[in-house]
């Protein structure tokens, strides 16, 4: 297979797909005729065939897709004027702790915020899909051990925790998490979803 239709074939693929695909269903396209090196080296070319166009393609925590560029969102919206969901600033608290802190206890999240944490503020983010039960600590009562998700990443445009917002301080999480995109702001739109 040359490398022109391979690439016309992984181009397709990901226009094409409901969400993020990762390098090993990639690979599957081709059946092990193309290296993970080849299809890195062809997915930058994608990026850079891509770079001057409405959408971009992105690597998530969970794989690849073309998406919206953000610059673009407010034009977007107009064909779907829905706004997003807002979330209170308990929730968005919540989420910065498990965020930064992960893995926490629902003690440990009531100890950094200073009140008792509501049931329902977790249930909301488990329901998004943000945050979800890896273990228990092995402690009395053996409490939950909560982190966030692959989903969370990829709502928010990010590869890896590691692309979170620095801290500023201890103190200052829910600032951090704020300047991802929350409240007005909406992560850019996948392309596939765009087009039914």
């Amino acid at each position: 297979m040359i490398t022109a239709d391979a690439r016309r074939i992984l181009e397709t693929a990901l226009i094409c797909a409901q969400q993020p695909l990762p390098l090993r269903e990639l690979s599957s396209l081709f059946e092990g005729a193309v290296s993970h090196d080849t299809l890195r080296l062809m997915l930058a070319d994608l990026q850079r065939a891509w770079a001057d166009r409405g959408v971009e393609l992105v690597c998530l925590a969970s794989g690849w897709r073309f998406q919206s560029r953000p610059e673009l969102r407010p034009f977007l919206d107009r064909l779907h004027p829905e706004k997003p969901p807002k979330y209170s600033r308990a929730v968005l608290e919540t989420l910065a702790i498990i965020a930064y802190r992960q893995p926490v206890t629902r003690g440990d999240m009531e100890d950094i915020r200073g009140v008792t944490i509501n049931s329902a503020i977790l249930k909301q983010l488990e329901d998004r899909g943000w945050v979800e039960v890896i273990g228990h600590r092995e402690t009395v009562g053996r409490p939950g051990l909560y982190a966030t998700t692959r989903q969370f990443l990829d709502d928010l445009g990010l590869s890896s925790l590691d692309a979170l917002p620095p801290l500023d301080g201890d103190d200052l999480l829910l600032p951090a998490l704020d300047t991802l995109a929350f409240g007005d702001d909406t992560p850019p739109t996948p392309i596939s979803s765009a087009h039914p």
